[in-house]
């Protein structure tokens, strides 16, 4: 048995490695030369996803052209991800080839010292990865284990590599940290388990341990927490809490607030309304969140009309919270959050009628 699971493993690897060569061929549409063997990074794809990021491309062209050529997601998948038509990240891929193409960029490695330039977008395609491994936005499955498994080991060897960069430590220990919950957010069956409701016995412990001790190498540097740091400090008080009461949700909201003053972007905005619904009540939640609803880059984001559910939910409007919900589940294109969503309307329909779930299970 063990041998055949060296076997296994083997083969899987060799597969790998010819995939790299592939995608790495396929980017410069030219068989590309060893890899330069006094590199500092000795993982291959970690590697592939450096040469990738060329600060000949703009950033976002950068993360869309690794992300679909060495990080395994869609176009489609990019796009949602990253908040932009589909047409914008396929129009960012193939002028990003056409431009490497043109610029005849050599298919190797920056020198040691040029490799921080590149650690943004680097860092940014490793969390797209894992975020959607975490919560797949499309297909039958609400977790893809193995995008989320593959994005921990790059974030760990990363680390090794700088590990006085906060930002890097900060991504590791916020994947650490989410990781640890992974075995708790889906029923046998694979039905989407909401926080709230999870097995706190399930998380896993080890991973908890390690994205605890990541965050406090982020505090002993002494500098400013940037947006990956402050993510896993919001991470690091849900694991820290027993019991779904046991949250510390007044400092959870506090790091939000901080959080939009360095990425002021949409999503943290739905997730610090979120936050502040839990610290201080529905209404402040819902105060919060109809600042974001006129804003075009949520128009099809299935979480604003989901998290508008849950607040009307919690405020006994009933029915609206029944219209958020299958807005939800009609934006969504994951069949299980689209389930998810469509059980929690129905539960809303019936109490806006009178009924009970449970009277008429």
């Amino acid at each position: 048995m063990a041998r055949r699971r060296a076997l296994d493993a083997l083969k899987k690897e060799k597969r790998a490695g010819r995939n790299y060569q592939r995608w790495a061929a396929e980017l410069l549409r030219d068989d590309p030369p060893p890899f330069l063997e006094d590199s500092p990074v000795k993982d291959d794809l970690l590697r592939l996803i450096f040469m990738t990021c060329h600060p000949l491309l703009s950033a976002e062209a950068q993360v869309s052209l690794t992300l679909r050529l060495l990080g395994g997601l869609t176009t489609a998948e990019i796009a949602r991800a990253l908040l932009v038509p589909e047409a914008t990240v396929a129009q960012r891929i193939v002028r990003a080839k056409r431009t490497l193409a043109a610029a005849q960029v050599p298919f190797e490695l920056p020198e040691a010292g040029e490799l921080a330039v590149r650690t943004d977008s680097v860092l940014q395609v490793i969390y797209l990865i894992f975020s959607e491994g975490y919560s797949a936005s499309s297909g039958d499955r609400g977790i893809r284990k193995e995008l989320c498994e593959e994005a921990l080991r790059l974030g760990r060897v990363l680390a090794a590599l700088s590990p006085d960069e906060p930002e890097v430590l900060g991504l590791a220990a916020l994947m650490e940290l989410q990781a640890s919950r992974l075995g708790a957010r889906a029923t046998a069956a694979g039905e989407p388990v909401l926080l709230p409701d999870q097995n706190r016995s399930l998380w896993d412990r080890v991973l908890i341990r390690r994205g605890q001790e990541a965050l406090e190498r982020v505090f002993r540097l002494g500098r400013p927490l940037g947006p990956y740091a402050l993510q896993a400090a919001i991470a690091a008080c849900h694991a820290r809490a027993a019991r779904p009461q046991d949250t510390d949700w007044p400092r959870i909201a506090a790091l939000y607030d901080a959080l939009i003053q360095v990425v002021p972007s949409p999503v943290v905005a739905l997730n610090r309304a979120a936050a502040l619904g839990m610290a201080y009540g529905a209404d402040a939640g819902w105060q919060a969140v109809q600042e974001l609803s006129d804003d075009p880059s949520l128009g099809n984001y299935p979480y604003l009309s989901a998290l508008r559910g849950d607040l009307l939910e919690k405020l006994e409007r009933w029915t609206e919270a029944q219209a958020e919900f299958e807005c939800a589940a009609a934006l969504t294109r994951n069949l299980r959050e689209r389930s998810l969503m469509l059980d929690r309307s129905e539960r809303c329909r019936q109490k806006a009628h009178g009924n009970s779930p449970q009277q008429n299970a």
